[in-house]
């Protein structure tokens, strides 16, 4: 059976706590996103060594390889997100499907060694393009295909969530 995809507009972790993470993007200041981002970061290489990290837990929900394989494109992805807004006036960030990423990138049959490295340089390199960010440009804005938008203070403070959910969803 494959993954159900998720189609949730997840926009409203930006409003309140998340109730099955326990993290409160609302409560977060965008400039303390380069910490969490590496914290979080440097918590997977654990995961990532695990015997069973291929692993499914049951047929609907992705390992933890899949998971971290995921994690470290959503900092790419943000990256140039974030760059998009800092370059350009209102842009309107590519479409990128997370589940048809999955399976043509084929998360869960990459060495978990190289994920781990790749992950952490994501991160990286996303923190320091947030501590980078000029003080008068936080309000730039951008959009999501679905007409979402974002500033770049939301942005950051959205994208958080996704990494530290994901490393709760790994702890159990």
């Amino acid at each position: 059976m494959a993954i159900v995809p998720d189609t949730k507009n997840w926009t409203w972790v930006l409003e309140r706590e998340c109730p099955e993470c326990g993290f409160d993007s609302s409560a977060t200041q965008a400039r303390d996103v380069p910490g969490l981002l590496r914290a979080n970061a440097a918590a997977w290489p654990a995961v990532l060594e695990r015997d069973d990290v291929a692993v499914r837990p049951d047929e609907s929900t992705w390992s933890d390889l899949e998971y971290a394989a995921h994690v470290r494109d959503v900092f790419r992805i943000f990256l140039t997100r974030l760059e998009l807004m800092l370059d350009e006036d209102d842009p309107e960030f590519p479409d990128w499907d997370q589940d048809v990423t999955a399976v043509e990138e084929r998360y869960n049959e990459q060495d978990p060694a190289v994920v781990a490295v790749e992950l952490a340089e994501a991160a990286e390199a996303l923190a320091l393009a947030f501590e980078s960010v000029p003080d008068d440009a936080w309000e730039r804005k951008g959009f999501r295909g679905d007409g979402s938008a974002f500033t770049v203070d939301t942005l950051a403070r959205y994208m958080v969530h996704d990494p530290v959910h994901h490393l709760h969803d790994v702890r159990g």
